[in-house]
């Protein structure tokens, strides 16, 4: 029995708080396991792809290893671009979240699997069908990943933390699935697909555990695209998301390959390297997007991206592997400052009911940025080498910093977009 009213408030308010950490904890979960199984491939991609037949080919998408490689991670993220927003759109019109991330993880484990099967399959495909395969699995995931982090953007308890929450689960899922792909490589190049497939079946069990908060009112597509173009605002977090992936796609292919050139360190080892960026990266984001729920959004997004890429520059000049870790660790630090920042930005500015979409567009900037780092990375790299292309890449990540600066001032004026509001002595959670 209760002896008062605020000790029922109290204790009602303790359940709901739980019950919203407990979500949190489930959704971030899937994240991770979404981005792990993605990760698993990159750091023996060069061996995969010679598994999958691109030595045996003439393929013009495999006149080289570079080129195999960065042609089978740029098939997944041009599909990445390509479906994101019809899942987006989707979800949002039909005020649901759950049965589309279920159906696009299982999908997502049938492409996996296909992947890896395709090689027995009368003595081998050809390399442009195991592409199109590519982008098949690639269109199915990124359904996942992108309503998953949407039904964190649906929870309460404050946008920072729970892109903060949805950042860690990201980093760790990236900082794990880098090394153990590279060791699982080093057992069979096809079992990161193996592994791939079975925790995106995992995914789709996991994610029913979590109530589906999405807006229940439904809306024609016309209606959410129409929302989301009269917010041109979402163009700054998009802006950055597109450039901060473009350095993660620029270390997952040229940087992978850099490491292993310049040191000449194995897939297990390039793995580990990857790990001190990813490491302080996912362990940092949850602690830094509760600080962007305080102090705003300007200065993590603004200082932290000038850092980051002069971080990224260091990278590129360290004489050993050990100041290379250093510099990446720093640099995973400098990334944990901006990411949960930016997505909390998407969330600060977008309806409710237009939440899918909006964070498909940024995934789609992400995405656009992910095939930027394989393209413009590769391409530097192999024209004019790996200094200039570290140089290029810090020097994108500086500039859209400083060319920001007066958009975020504007921004800031506008107090129907402020990035943090103080109510009763708390943070606002974007939600007023």
């Amino acid at each position: 029995m209760y002896s008062s009213d605020s000790e029922r408030d109290r204790d009602d308010t303790d359940g709901r708080f739980r019950e919203v950490n407990r979500d949190r904890l489930v959704l971030a979960s899937v994240v991770f396991a979404v981005l792990f199984s993605q990760l698993l491939l990159y750091p023996g991609v060069s061996t995969l792809v010679e598994a999958l037949g691109a030595d045996a080919t003439d393929s013009a998408f495999a006149a080289t290893p570079l080129d195999a490689s960065m042609w089978f991670l740029v098939a997944e993220f041009a599909a990445y671009v390509a479906f994101v927003g019809v899942w987006g759109v989707a979800s949002d019109v039909a005020g649901r979240r759950t049965p589309f991330i279920v159906a696009s993880a299982l999908a997502g484990a049938v492409g996996y699997a296909a992947l890896a099967v395709a090689p027995s399959i009368g003595g081998g495909v050809s390399f442009e069908t195991v592409l199109l395969l590519r982008v098949v699995q690639g269109a199915m995931t990124i359904g996942a990943f992108s309503l998953t982090m949407t039904m964190l953007m649906d929870l309460e308890g404050g946008h920072g933390r729970n892109m903060g929450a949805a950042g860690i689960a990201i980093g760790l899922g990236a900082a794990l699935g880098a090394p153990i792909g590279g060791q699982l490589t080093t057992v069979d190049p096809l079992a990161p697909l193996v592994a791939a497939a079975v925790l995106l079946v995992c995914v789709g069990g996991l994610v029913s555990l979590v109530p589906d908060r999405a807006p229940s009112d439904r809306r024609t597509a016309r209606a959410v695209l129409s929302g989301v173009r009269r917010t041109p605002a979402l163009t700054i977090p998009f802006a950055f998301g597109l450039i901060d992936r473009l350095t993660a796609g620029f270390f997952a292919l040229v940087g992978t390959l850099y490491f292993q050139d310049t040191f000449g360190l194995d897939p297990a080892a390039t793995g580990l390297l990857l790990a001190c960026f990813f490491a302080p990266f996912a362990l940092l984001q949850y602690p830094m997007g509760a600080l962007s729920d305080r102090i705003g959004r300007v200065p993590p997004i603004v200082v932290g991206s000038i850092c980051y890429g002069f971080g990224i520059v260091a990278v590129g000049a360290a004489p050993t592997v050990a100041t290379a870790a250093l510099a990446m660790i720093a640099v995973g630090v400098l990334g944990a400052l901006v990411s949960p920042a930016t997505m909390a930005l998407v969330t600060d500015l977008a309806a409710d009911g237009e939440r899918g979409i909006a964070m498909a567009g940024f995934n789609v900037a992400g995405s656009v940025g992910f095939l930027a780092g394989f393209l413009v990375g590769g391409t530097v790299a192999g024209t004019y080498g790996y200094d200039v292309a570290f140089l290029a890449v810090g020097g994108l990540e500086i500039a859209i910093a400083i060319v920001a600066v007066p958009a975020f001032l504007r921004l800031s004026i506008d107090r129907s977009a402020r990035f943090s509001l103080e109510i009763d002595g708390e943070p606002d959670d974007g939600e007023t």
